[in-house]
């Protein structure tokens, strides 16, 4: 049995196997129609969450198995031992995809399950939406090895897995990173990473993004906290900071790179209005193969493909 947690016990050639069965899948959706007949995946939901609990449920229902939303401050997930909890709902289910605040809690997840486990996000990694990005790059750009991405904004779980999956298929990847969130710090993914030769980071963001393929940037402030009062300091400190490294149409003058962002968007802030409507943003269609890509996810750790 394989969890999806980071990419730590995966392989170049199992990455590569789902972004190019994520593209087949997104060609040929009918193919797989019935693939997961009769097979349950319980979603968990710590943080909210938009894309992971619509592709996730879309996702089983075109594989034709069922999704179960289960909301951790409506169920006994908030007041049991989160092992006892999983250790019966994986008696139930043939696979877990959980959205949490904190790894840690997923590790204990995976230990107790007896079934897949998928990492929907946590403050550590956002595997799924790494290979997301992965399979639109290589839609656009034709190949992922050589290619070279550049990622600017704070350093945080989907920039660790960026590192992680690039450095591993042979991607060049920069990080233009002025802040590291504190919990999604993995100094054994850094120092794995810089060993390839393919990973580096700077702070000259104009050098950065000139030979770039494609220039990825996320939020700066986490959007369950962006309005928070608590956190208005922090917030004003993190603008102020990282202004200087809105991706905008000055950044980007003579670029021809692929513009990402893992959504959702502050507008104006990590990226301007021009720069989400430009004509080589791919955001859009990157939030569209979330749906594709965690079906390959899906199918491979149930051992349909």
């Amino acid at each position: 049995m394989k969890h999806f947690i980071n990419f730590k016990n995966w392989n170049p050639d199992e990455i590569t196997f789902l972004v190019d069965k994520s593209i087949e899948i997104k060609k040929e959706p009918t193919k797989y129609q019935t693939a997961l007949n009769g097979k349950s995946l319980a979603m968990i939901f710590q943080k909210t969450s938009t894309r992971t609990r619509v592709s996730f449920e879309v996702a089983m229902t075109q594989l034709g198995g069922h999704a179960i939303y289960m909301d951790w401050i409506t169920t006994q997930l908030k007041l049991a031992d989160v092992g006892d909890e999983i250790k019966y709902l994986s008696r139930n289910v043939d696979c877990i995809m959980a959205r949490l605040k904190r790894n840690a809690d997923l590790m204990k997840m995976a230990s107790a399950s007896r079934v897949p486990v998928i990492n929907g996000c946590d403050d550590k990694y956002h595997p799924c939406q790494a290979i997301a990005d992965l399979m639109t790059i290589k839609e656009h750009k034709g190949k992922l090895k050589g290619r070279k991405l550049v990622y600017i904004g704070v350093h945080n779980n989907v920039c660790n897995s960026l590192i992680e999956s690039c450095t591993m298929i042979g991607m060049q990847i920069t990080t233009v990173t002025p802040i590291i969130h504190e919990p999604a710090k993995d100094p054994e993914l850094l120092e794995k990473a810089k060993k390839t030769g393919l990973y580096k980071t700077t702070l000259d963001v104009k050098s950065a993004v000139q030979d770039a393929d494609a220039v990825y940037t996320d939020t700066w402030i986490d959007m369950e906290l962006f309005l928070d009062p608590k956190f208005q300091k922090e917030k004003e400190k993190r603008i102020n900071l990282m202004t200087p490294y809105q991706i905008n149409n000055e950044l980007m003058k003579g670029s021809e790179a692929l513009i990402m962002h893992d959504m959702p968007i502050h507008r104006g802030y990590e990226i301007s209005g021009e720069m989400v409507e430009s004509p080589n943003s791919v955001i859009y269609v990157q939030a569209e193969n979330r749906l594709h890509s965690e079906k390959a996810i899906l199918l491979r750790l149930l051992e349909k493909m």
